[in-house]
């Protein structure tokens, strides 16, 4: 029997030499909604947020086997997470807190459009080119989320090598991990991240990272779901 994701089939009979990493968005918050900024601050899923995870996770049940989900430990990643494993086998979230957004700062909490009146130091640090200049209040620099969040996707492609895993995760995170694998697609942008975009990248020995697909919403076409995903970068989570 062949395996399957709920009613989905495996399109996949031939045995990976590599993981397949479906990167996974949360939903949408009122804070997206807001525009305000989130970071590690632990804002749920609205209700727009909660029908976009059915929406991702109904797609998902319907591809390939899951063999694991991992999600940030920050609500709006962890609810998502959940939706997506109870459709694809009752599957237990694995939680990682090295899957978290970016640590924003004195920026957390503030809506955007504020920021550089409130919190100007810190807002120039956000918009700096530099990549180890930390966001003063507590804030990452770029290069240590790309180090948190590119060292954990390669445990978990080490792991679980020949299997499809699902990661959800944040804005900032996916920006990242993009940016790790875009050597492999010269000139890819990564673009906006919208809220429950599907990301698919292949990690293989040693340590190559492909990316497959990337940013796409087709299961939201025709829910009204899909003009979301304040932020998806540097900005929000």
């Amino acid at each position: 029997m062949a395996d399957t994701c709920s009613s989905g089939v495996d399109r996949d009979p031939v045995v990976r030499k590599y993981t397949e990493i479906v990167v996974v968005r949360h939903g949408e918050t009122e804070w997206n909604a807001e525009k305000r900024i989130q970071g590690h601050l632990d804002v749920d899923l609205n209700d727009v947020g909660r029908q976009q995870a059915v929406a991702v996770a109904e797609r998902l049940s319907r591809e390939s086997k899951i063999s694991a989900v991992y999600s940030s430990d920050l609500k709006r990643a962890l609810e998502t997470a959940e939706t997506i494993a109870s459709r694809c086998g009752g599957l237990q979230v694995i939680q990682d807190p090295n899957l978290r957004e970016r640590h924003l700062g004195d920026l957390q909490g503030l809506v955007y459009a504020d920021a550089p009146k409130m919190k100007l130091k810190a807002y120039k640090a956000l918009l700096s080119p530099g990549r180890d200049v930390e966001i003063p209040g507590g804030g990452e620099s770029l290069n240590q989320l790309y180090k948190r969040c590119t060292n954990t996707l390669r445990t978990i492609g080490s792991k679980h090598r020949g299997e499809r895993i699902v990661v959800v995760t944040h804005g900032g995170v996916i920006t990242a991990l993009h940016q790790r694998a875009a050597s492999s697609r010269k000139g890819h942008r990564a673009g906006k991240i919208l809220n429950v975009s599907v990301n698919v990248l292949h990690l293989s020995d040693p340590d190559k990272w492909v990316i497959k697909s990337w940013g796409d919403v087709s299961h939201l076409n025709g829910t009204g779901y899909l003009d979301s995903g304040f932020g998806g970068g540097r900005t929000s989570g």
